[in-house]
């Protein structure tokens, strides 16, 4: 092919993505590390949370060099599409830490193989994408991430990031910058291809658990609400709101999360509390059944606030919430045989309805919101036996945690959690995540119903619309003749 042909074409194909560069959001299937409910160890849920707050210290920044320590990796993954031509990375999902980095060629001690079904581990390589650039440390967006300058961040060099998580592992390489695919809402429970370009991190080393090949994956995407996160970045190019949503079935191990403005059901706020360093609440009271717990203000850690955590299995509440809550729970009925199972968690053999033998339990937040944990959400099946996922705090590995209040998968399930950073609330309401969600297009403000895609499917983000291949088609032929 001459140069000027070339040149064309290369002309062409950019302009066929700055077409596809058009994403107002998006939605993302996503999967339970465990499984399905029935699939699980009860072990492996005490493990995962233990290594997830084990450090989870007072005061935890999250900056992206330096001794920041996010919570952890997530208990849900996803795909996501990186790159020109697109490739599909499967990602921790977390909404405890902020940057999203994928694991690089040349990477040192990245894991080769994963455990997890349907899971096929590949290395990005941004020289094999059109559209991938470095971030070098004399842009602007690098001395805008550290708080000091970074010791190894020279002028002609790429920008570097550093984080550790909850559980002790880390990531550390640099900033590079492309195009991800997102299924983007298009209309009733349709969607077609949107891309946006972003910055994220181009992982070279990985330490403790992301090097295991237990639940190894390619990368994490935190949900963060700092400048960095995906979130933050997409919101900025003003084509969507700076919201995210979620509606997670844990029992069937899977749900969406959803970037953008969530309109239907209409859901009822309360206030996050400003500056934390998660996504915390005030929890205000807690009730079992028809009792209202009398528990000491100071258990509620007003200001501190409860920390919403989808990457969480269980429940934690402090000695003053967990004992009384424990006690109504287990004498509702007489005679229930308790036992640990691993010496972890307690279960019992009960043979009636759980849900017409056992409390509602209702967590009353700031502002009246109410939100209700039935028993088959808080009762895990387990080997003929039912066992609590309630958890007392004291027994996390951090005596600073004893006194938290961690709300986990176990009570997010099946529930709608919509994470509203432009207004600092967060709603919450029961929903039967396999239903549609009203989805806002900030566009033509228009809303749509959201289902839950198919993650194993082909994504919508790899078929190209046909009609638009035809008119970029006979535009390349009007521009060559035009050359």
């Amino acid at each position: 092919m001459g140069l000027h042909n070339l040149i064309f074409f290369v002309l062409v194909l950019v302009f066929f993505l700055v077409v596809l560069a058009n994403g107002e959001g998006g939605i993302f299937k996503v999967k339970h590390k465990f499984g399905s409910e029935t699939n699980r160890s009860l072990k492996d849920l005490i493990v995962h949370d233990n290594n997830r707050h084990g450090r989870l210290l007072a005061g935890i920044d999250i900056p992206l060099a330096g001794d920041g320590k996010a919570t952890g990796t997530g208990l849900y993954y996803t795909k996501l599409a990186i790159g020109s031509p697109p490739r599909d990375y499967f990602l921790h999902v977390d909404t405890g830490s902020n940057i999203l980095w994928v694991n690089c060629v040349r990477c040192d001690s990245c894991p080769a193989y994963t455990d997890l079904d349907d899971v096929t581990l590949k290395l990005y390589d941004p020289k094999l994408s059109l559209t991938a650039e470095l971030v070098p440390c004399s842009g602007g967006f690098c001395p805008g991430v550290y708080k000091s300058p970074f010791p190894s961040c020279l002028s002609d060099s790429a920008c570097p990031y550093s984080i550790q998580y909850g559980d002790g592992s880390g990531s550390t390489g640099y900033f590079v910058k492309d195009v991800i695919g997102l299924d983007q809402v298009s209309g009733n429970l349709q969607t077609t291809i949107g891309n946006a370009s972003i910055i994220f991190g181009c992982g070279m080393r990985q330490t403790g658990n992301l090097v295991s090949s237990t639940g190894a994956l390619d990368g994490l995407i935190g949900f963060g609400a700092s400048s960095i996160s995906m979130l933050s970045q997409i919101a900025s190019s003003g084509k969507v709101k700076k919201k995210f949503a979620h509606c997670l079935d844990g029992k069937n191990g899977g749900g969406i999360f959803v970037i953008g403005d969530v309109m239907q059901p209409i859901l009822k706020t309360t206030p996050l509390v400003p500056k934390a360093t998660h996504y915390n609440v005030n929890l205000e009271s807690v009730q079992v059944g028809n009792t209202v717990l009398n528990v000491p203000t100071q258990a509620f850690e007003v200001g501190k606030g409860t920390i919403i955590d989808s990457g969480t299995t269980l429940a934690y509440l402090p000695g003053a919430i967990f004992d009384p809550l424990r006690r109504l729970i287990l004498t509702s009925q007489d005679n229930l045989s308790i036992h640990l199972v691993d010496n972890l968690i307690e279960c019992f053999t009960f043979d009636k309805s759980i849900d017409d033998s056992f409390p509602v339990v209702i967590f009353g937040f700031e502002n009246s919101l109410k939100l209700k944990v039935y028993p088959h959400d808080y009762l895990i099946p387990y080997k003929n036996k039912w066992c609590s996922g309630w958890q007392d705090s004291r027994k996390l590995k951090s005596d600073s945690m004893s006194d938290l209040i961690i709300l986990g998968d176990l009570v997010l399930t099946n529930k709608l959690v919509l994470y509203d950073l432009e207004n600092g609330v967060l709603g919450l309401s029961d929903y039967n995540c396999s239903s549609t969600i009203g989805f806002k297009d900030e566009v033509y403000e228009d809303i749509n119903k959201v289902g839950s895609p198919n993650l194993s499917s082909s994504d919508a983000r790899h078929r190209m619309d046909f009609g638009m291949v035809i008119k970029l088609l006979l535009l390349s032929f009007m521009l060559y003749n035009c050359v």
